[in-house]
């Protein structure tokens, strides 16, 4: 044994020293003691055993059972689709506007007042158009009840039978009129009307107010009551071109006519025949096409064709449409009727079905960390009823569902154009399928925290 203050050297000279010590240590420890050591370090290591047994088993509980972070959902909108540019119709004229009721909510407030507008605002001739200002007239001092009121009985004397000359010379429409013919006033309105006799016109015209001096007294009250400042009536007929009117006005007086019954029914009417006037023929041979229901023709040779008139167009909105429309200078009668029909038409097929959904087609996608995927598509078609090229605004709503099965429905798109709205569901196409436990238990950063587990 090396003495205790001989240095060592070497550290083969420390571990042989250390050996030594621990033979004459053991040598001195008791048997009993060192059974209980062995006894306590067994014990120990079966602790240490537990506690790892315990610490693994619960992390794999946990991996199996922890939620796992939700599917990834990423959407894109289908493109918004833009209707057809409404093609507006310029008729070859010197002036012409239209007015459309039962439409704001898809053309704007203002279609109502006037809509569309081409050439001059100021005052043209009117021609024969003046003799609805005449009925007006005639009317509001001496109503009828209904539009079958007859009204008081006029009878023509041999004055009001030579105007038929008077107005056959000047190359003027008229219709017999002997003398002593006894007739309703509504039957005499209308052959003021429907055939346009210009001998009626002033023949009424002077019977029901004295004499026609007292009539444009009573016109121009009228139209001063009516705000119609840009109308000037200088007799009953119309063969006068200084009876003239405005686009604007014109559309007034047109929804005057077409509100007074008596006056509507005349001028709806294509043919009658009347004692003492005969058959009759409506000189708007419009009537019935286009949807077109009156309202009067008027003419003072080429270059001088007018129409007023109405029309009801059924296109699909809640309400028909209530079209109100003038044209004045026309170059014919055939030009201004192609005219009137082409508007009419283009406004029509202004109003239209958009297509804004196909069924399946792909708005979106899932996708989840362990690799299932899956796409969202729209559930159905869809198409959304509009005016020309109306912006379609467009919205997507998609929440998250408690399971990702095919055909779970997870929200909707939402198009918007005017008035109109169409919703059509967004579902799951595919099934997400479950992460599998050997990649629950290699991927622990993707599941909840442990203190989760059994939540």
């Amino acid at each position: 044994m090396t003495a205790p203050n001989q240095p060592v050297d070497g550290l083969s000279d420390f571990a042989e020293l250390m050996a030594h010590e621990q033979e004459f240590s053991g040598d001195l420890i008791d048997p009993a003691v060192r059974r209980r050591r062995r006894r306590r370090g067994l014990l120990i290591t079966a602790v240490c055993i537990v506690l790892l047994l315990a610490v693994s088993g619960g992390y794999v509980g946990w991996a199996l059972t922890a939620p796992v972070n939700p599917p990834a959902v990423t959407t894109r909108t289908p493109p918004v689709p833009v209707g057809d540019v409404f093609a507006a119709v310029t008729p070859t004229a010197a002036a012409s506007a239209i007015s459309v009721a039962s439409a704001d909510a898809y053309l704007g407030e203002a279609a109502s007042g006037t809509w569309s507008a081409t050439g001059t605002a100021e005052p043209l001739p009117i021609a024969s158009i003046t003799k609805l200002i005449t009925a007006l007239v005639i009317l509001d001092a001496s109503p009828l009840a209904s539009a079958d009121d007859p009204g008081p009985t006029i009878t023509f004397g041999k004055a009001d039978h030579d105007l038929y000359d008077v107005y056959y010379v000047q190359g003027a429409t008229i219709a017999p009129m002997p003398t002593g013919t006894s007739m309703s006033l509504h039957d005499a309105l209308a052959v003021m009307l429907i055939p346009s006799a210009s001998n009626y016109a002033e023949a009424l015209s002077t019977r029901i107010f004295g004499s026609q001096s007292a009539f444009l007294d009573a016109t121009r009250d009228w139209l001063a009551s009516h705000g119609l400042t840009g109308t000037t009536v200088a007799e009953p007929t119309g063969l006068s071109p200084r009876n003239t009117s405005t686009p604007a006005d014109l559309l007034a007086i047109a929804k005057l006519a077409a509100a007074h019954p008596a006056i509507a029914r005349i001028v709806a009417t294509s043919s009658i025949s009347i004692p003492g006037a005969g058959p009759l023929h409506n000189t708007n041979d419009l009537l019935g096409t286009a949807g077109i229901t009156g309202l009067k023709t008027g003419n003072l040779g080429e270059g001088t064709h007018n129409l007023l008139y109405t029309a009801t167009l059924d296109v699909g909105t809640t309400d028909p449409l209530a079209v109100t429309g003038v044209i004045l200078g026309g170059s014919s009668h055939a030009a201004v009727n192609a005219t009137v029909i082409a508007a009419l038409e283009s406004i029509r097929a202004g109003f239209h079905e958009v297509p804004v959904a196909t069924e399946g087609q792909e708005v979106g996608s899932i996708s989840t960390p362990w690799g299932s995927t899956a796409t969202l598509v729209l559930a159905e078609s869809a198409s959304i009823f509009t005016w020309s090229d109306t912006p379609i605004e467009q919205t997507m709503d998609i929440d998250s569902p408690p399971t990702y099965r095919d055909g779970t429905v997870v929200g909707s798109v939402t198009w918007t154009a005017g008035p109109n709205a169409v919703t059509v569901p967004v579902m799951i196409s595919g099934s997400i399928a479950q992460p599998t436990e050997w990649w629950r238990l290699t991927h622990p950063s993707e599941l909840g925290p442990l203190w989760d587990a059994g939540r």
